[in-house]
């Protein structure tokens, strides 16, 4: 997020210091053709600096793994079929109720209704694996980014651990409306705690 904000910064002072060479060209030739040489210059740098600094940062299919759900072990952990091994995967960016928590069994349930049995598509962030070796990722089933259904749905909090934090804004906005809305496991209470991150 505050590298896009950056970036932006950036793009703005190259588009003044472009008007500023506009101006200096003014001085040398026609009104009119300045304004066509400094729209252009202009437009060609914002344009540039859009596609290539900007724009989205697609995973390599390379650092992509796919394989097939064999068990849902609670609201934001599974266990993935990869390479003919059975893989302990933890959902980044979120957390749901532990089994001696209230909403733990509508967590889970959430989960599965959403990836049992189903091939799903496992994207990293930073970190890859956590301290008790489960990978951590954000999971898809086809378009559809699990993490952040949960979340909407209100089955799950935010948690940002650093520096894991690829979809936080988005997740807490949804978070948010999910609060407001009542939604899953928020009228119990099990996600007041007051804080993001752990």
């Amino acid at each position: 997020m505050f590298v896009r904000l950056y970036l932006l910064l950036v793009i703005a002072t190259c588009l003044v210091a472009c008007a500023a060479i506009a101006d200096d060209i003014a001085q040398d030739v026609s009104e009119e053709v300045a304004k066509q040489v400094g729209t252009a210059v202009v437009d060609g740098v914002a344009t540039a600096l859009a596609d290539h600094v900007l724009a989205p940062t697609a995973t390599p299919e390379s650092d992509v793994e796919t394989g097939q759900v064999t068990r849902v072990v609670d609201g934001d952990t599974i266990d993935v079929l990869l390479n003919g091994q059975n893989t302990r995967i933890r959902y980044l960016q979120m957390n749901t109720p532990e089994r001696d928590e209230p909403c733990y069994r509508e967590s889970t349930a959430a989960n599965s209704e959403l990836v049992a049995g189903k091939i799903v598509r496992l994207v990293a962030d930073v970190e890859l694996v956590d301290p008790y070796d489960r990978l951590l990722r954000y999971v898809y089933v086809g378009d559809v980014l699990v993490n952040r259904v949960l979340v909407e749905q209100g089955y799950a909090e935010v948690v940002v651990y650093p520096p894991n934090d690829a979809h936080y804004e988005e997740f807490r906005a949804l978070e948010a409306e999910a609060a407001a809305a009542g939604r899953g496991c928020h009228p119990t209470g099990i996600f007041d705690d007051g804080s993001w991150s752990r």
